[in-house]
């Protein structure tokens, strides 16, 4: 049976060097998919946070660490998936064992100075994390902001 969407991993090397690398691969992506410069520049920046933060969880030990991302490409969506502890990772296993988060598990993720988690759940439309042998963040923006509806008739009232 096909599966539902193409799926891309990219693994670089836990630097901040390779931070832009990988934001450049999920631009290309999901200008491939037809989002918006808008939606591209919301998923760029909350992706570079969440790397940038697998970049300095996994640095910790002065280990030579590696960050896996995995994209997920569908007709009406991208999920983004970071990871911090270099395992590829069973894409769908990985989606099912994620949950939303907690404000108490924030602490762990936002970095010094960092807007981290905050930021990615402004910019992205679901946000989940996953705390295991390292930090798995996974991230979906919806194609022309489906998901924005509900939102925006709270706003306007």
């Amino acid at each position: 049976m096909m599966q539902p969407y193409d799926y891309v991993e990219i693994r670089v090397p836990a630097k901040a060097q390779y931070v832009g690398v990988a934001r450049l691969t999920i631009s290309g992506l999901a200008s491939r998919l037809g989002f918006t410069y808008d939606d591209i520049e919301d998923m760029k920046i909350a992706s570079s946070e969440a790397i940038t933060n697998a970049v300095q969880h996994a640095y910790k030990d002065d280990e030579e660490g590696e960050v896996v991302v995995g994209c997920a490409l569908y007709e009406d969506r991208m999920e983004i998936m970071v990871a911090d502890h270099g395992q590829s990772f069973d894409f769908e296993e990985t989606k099912k064992s994620v949950g939303p988060y907690h404000d108490h598990e924030e602490g762990m993720f936002l970095r010094e100075g960092g807007l981290g988690l905050y930021l990615i759940e402004t910019l992205m439309d679901e946000i989940k994390i996953h705390h295991d042998e390292g930090v798995t963040v996974f991230m979906t923006k919806y194609l022309g902001g489906e998901q924005v509806e509900k939102d925006v008739e709270t706003v306007s009232s």
